[in-house]
Order: C-alpha cells, then structure tokens, then sequence
C-alpha cells in the first residue's frame, strides 16, 4: 500500500502531520544510545526496545515480518491503527471514483482491462501486437500510465489506436481518479475496448480498483516461477495472468508448470495464457477471451 512508499498526497500530509511540519524532522531532541527524550511528556523512549516489541515480528525462519501488524504494514513513527484509518480513508475515495468510471463504462458499453505487472515484463510489446491484430475487428483505445515519460504512448499511437498517458510523477500506480480524467478526455468509441496499463509495479496497484472490468497480471517467464508467491496480493486480484516471453523459455531453466501452480494456491480461479509478445504464439488464445469477455461469455478456463 502506499502507506508504505508514501506516493499518495494524503499520505505525505498525514506523515507531516505525524512527524512534524520542517521536512520530516521530529520536534524532540535525540540522545546517541538509540533512545530519546520528548520534552512535552518528560520521559525517555527506547527505540531498541520499542523497535523489538512492536515491529521486530520474528518468524519461525529467523526473518523480520513487519506484515504481521494490524496494518500489514509497517511505517516508522505511525501506530498500526492510524495506518488502518489512512488505508480505509484512501481506499474509500478510490472505490467511489471507481465506481463513477465503472458506471461510464459500462453505459458506453467499453470493456476495460488494467494490465499490472512488474517493470519490464512486455506489457506494452503485448499490447502492441494485440492491437495490430484486433484494430479491424474493435475499436481500441489506450491509457498508459508510467512515472514519467510519453514513450509508451507513443508506441501505441504508432499502431493507430488512440493513447493518453499519464505520468504519476513520484507515484507508484494508477488510481480511479487519474482514470477518470484520462477516460473523459480520451472519449473511448462506444462499444469498444479500452486497455490501461499500469505503473511497472507489482504491489500498489493491487489494492486500487480503477473501475476496470478484469485487472489482467502480465508475467514474464525471465521473472522467476516464485512471484506468485512472492507478491500474492496481485496475483489474487486478477483474473488472468499472461506468461509473457515464452520465446525465451529455450534458454531459461524456467518451469512454466510449477508457475501456474504457484500461481493457481493464490488464485484457484486465476486464467493462465502462455505467450510470447515477440513471436505471436500462444497471442490468439488470448483474443479469443477478450472477445468473448467483452461479449460477456466468458467461461472458467486455464490455458498453459
């Protein structure tokens, strides 16, 4: 959550709240043992000790699990309750421009998907070729959302479909209300599809509903089998997940199998199309869900 990285404007206000108004600094005075000393309550606080109580959460593997507070998170100088309350605050403003946007869509009859994946995974190359091919059977429109630059809009506008970018500056997702916008300005045709991809990251966008129809988590076999499990979060929002770069499997010791499994203890429900956005293969697979996802007549189904 972005409690965590602090990209959301709320949150950088509540940290400044928290922590004191001078750019993060604390109005209290530190001594050098790791303890210090607040002048408004005339006591001493240990860090060390607050440190092991309260966020040293020991697992059985000798790891530190900061995800095992109230919160899931852990962020200096917060209480795990004043978390929660910044979490639902944010999440709340979220979900109701969502569901203004999810509201437009479907009144405009337009299909969208919210491709979420880590940096470098082929979302775009994958949305290029898709676009190339399914261009004279729907109308597609694009929204691209990077922390800065217009180059992967660009890359779609060279297939001819109609992209906006936008750029989150130092934030690490897309929200509804970005969305929003960047859908009333890019006036999608009625009766069409509309592809978003999200900021390369696979944490954030997990938990922002920006009034898609399907979140769709692009992984690229070059990532490792384990990011299932590593990040389950995403993985148990989407719906489908594309295994990108299959042309690469030759030369990886990639288990595409034990993937899907991983994959599949997070999500039973979760689709699996294994592609390559280079070469094609495996690409039609994936149009044929789409056109029948945006028909409506999408059927539970695992392809590998």
């Amino acid at each position: 959550m972005c409690t965590v990285c602090g990209c959301g404007t709320e949150m950088m206000e509540v940290n400044k709240s928290e922590t004191g108004a001078h750019g993060g600094e604390h109005d209290h005075h530190h001594d050098h043992g790791g303890r210090h000393r607040d002048p408004g309550h005339g006591h001493h606080h240990d860090h060390d000790r607050h440190r092991a109580h309260d966020h040293d959460r020991r697992a059985e593997d000798g790891g530190l699990h900061y995800g095992n507070g109230i919160a899931g998170v852990h962020v200096p100088d917060m209480s795990q309750e004043r978390i929660v309350q910044v979490e639902k605050d944010i999440l709340s403003k979220n979900d109701a421009y969502a569901a203004e946007n999810r509201a437009w869509l479907r009144r405009n009859d337009t299909f969208a998907l919210n491709f979420v994946s880590s940096p470098g995974s082929g979302k775009t190359s994958f949305l290029v070729r898709a676009i190339r091919h399914l261009k004279g059977r729907m109308p597609i429109s694009v929204i691209e959302g990077d922390q800065q630059t217009s180059n992967d809009a660009a890359r779609i506008r060279e297939t001819g479909a109609p992209a906006i970018q936008i750029n989150t500056g130092k934030g690490c997702h897309l929200d509804a209300h970005m969305v929003g916008h960047a859908v009333k300005k890019l006036a999608p045709e009625p009766d069409s599809i509309l592809f978003i991809e999200n900021v390369g990251n696979l944490v954030c966008p997990s938990a922002f509903d920006l009034g898609e129809a399907h979140k769709v988590v692009v992984l690229s076999v070059t990532e490792g089998e384990d990011k299932p499990l590593k990040y389950p979060d995403m993985f148990a929002a989407a719906d489908l997940m594309i295994l990108n770069k299959s042309d690469l499997l030759p030369h990886l010791d990639f288990n595409v199998g034990l993937c899907i499994a991983n994959a599949l203890r997070v999500n039973p429900r979760l689709q699996t199309f294994t592609v390559s956005a280079r070469s094609g293969e495996g690409m039609e697979a994936f149009y044929s869900w789409l056109e029948a996802a945006a028909a409506g007549n999408t059927k539970p189904s695992n392809v590998a």
